[in-house]
């Protein structure tokens, strides 16, 4: 098994683990202490931008800015895996913060790489409040911590039941480097948000690494 194969079987193989994780962890999002409308984005796509940027070496994210929604989060949080092999998620108290599934890519890499936050907890309004802002075409710009930047491009954002997650969409292979924010959405039920929210966006732009 090559390198490639054996890194996109990781991928496959973390991915049913992650449906569980972003299931029931990222459902832990909202609480009866938070205000009853939800985040709601309709499902929307745009044409995938021209190929043409070369993906960068591996390097940890360390600053992310979504101007859309007003965020501009750092540090970036670790996330592994727990010891269900769930992945993790922030904490309540982290809930200003965005974290980096790094069992995957970084950020500029070929592949999809993921960042998690929360739209809510029980104590209010968390990192990604104003997801439903975001639109196709909106940049998204990761700061790494060999000083490079990648700036991604909003392709696509959907809404889904996570009890139909779209595993193979979100974590399946790509041939070129790709961004996924994935956060939880809907009206509250039982004290939790029954959807999730996941942005799809294309790398459109690097800066190099400082000396």
């Amino acid at each position: 098994m090559t390198t490639l194969s054996r890194s996109r079987a990781r991928r496959v193989a973390t991915a049913g683990l992650l449906v569980a994780a972003l299931g029931g962890g990222l459902a832990a999002c909202g609480g009866s202490d938070v205000p009853k409308a939800g985040a709601h984005v309709a499902a929307t796509a745009a044409a995938r931008p021209a190929s043409g940027v070369a993906a960068l070496a591996a390097s940890k994210p360390v600053r992310v800015r979504v101007p859309a929604a007003g965020v501009d989060a750092s540090p970036i949080l670790d996330l592994g895996l727990t010891d269900d092999g769930t992945v993790e998620v922030p904490s309540v108290a982290q809930a200003d913060r965005i974290g980096w599934y790094d069992k995957g890519v970084t950020p500029g890499e070929t592949g999809p790489a993921v960042l998690i936050g929360h739209y809510d907890t029980a104590e209010g309004p968390a990192v990604l409040k104003d997801v439903a802002r975001i639109k196709t075409g909106d940049p998204v710009v990761v700061t790494r911590a060999d000083g490079s930047t990648a700036t991604f491009t909003v392709r696509e954002l959907q809404q889904v039941d996570k009890k139909n997650f779209p595993t193979q969409k979100v974590y399946g292979n790509t041939t070129r480097p790709e961004l996924r924010i994935i956060t939880c959405g809907g009206d509250l039920r039982d004290g939790h948000r029954p959807d999730n929210i996941v942005i799809y966006a294309d790398l459109t732009a690097t800066t190099k690494a400082t000396s």
